[in-house]
């Protein structure tokens, strides 16, 4: 595989992003945009130039009885955008429970809750495109 993979985690305000290793094994953090300071077209045009992404995955949030309401509808619509703006089509993955997981997650690393605030979507972002990255793995055979 070349190139890597980014993961948005999209809510109304802010954007959690993860970017894979170049293998496409391990998801880290990378940073939140935030779309009432920052021009979300112009952040996500120099990730993917800079990290020379190839694929986007998008969290898709589905609720507990498996359906798409309003938040998934306006996950997909920013995945139009996205595909506009950066010229990849975007994947859509499940998300449920990843933003309790990333703040679980810091809790337990001891991050202070100012801190955890800062940084949770883009540990929200990790977590989906890492599930992501375990099941793509495993399609693949590599365990």
């Amino acid at each position: 595989m070349t190139g890597r993979i980014l993961g948005l985690d999209p809510g109304e305000r802010r954007i959690g992003v993860a970017l894979s290793d170049p293998l496409g094994i391990i998801a880290q953090p990378h940073c939140v945009i935030d779309s009432r300071r920052q021009d979300v077209a112009v952040e996500l045009r120099r990730i993917v130039t800079e990290e020379d992404v190839t694929t986007i995955v998008i969290g898709l949030p589905i609720s507990l009885d498996g359906k798409e309401h309003g938040a998934a509808e306006r996950a997909r619509a920013f995945g139009a955008q996205v595909k506009e703006i950066t010229g990849l089509a975007p994947v859509f993955t499940d998300e449920r429970f990843t933003t309790a997981g990333a703040e679980d997650a810091m809790i337990e690393g001891g991050v202070r809750r100012a801190q955890r605030r800062q940084k949770r979507d883009k540990v929200a972002a990790a977590i989906m495109l890492q599930r992501y990255l375990d099941r793509a793995g495993r399609a693949d055979g590599i365990l």
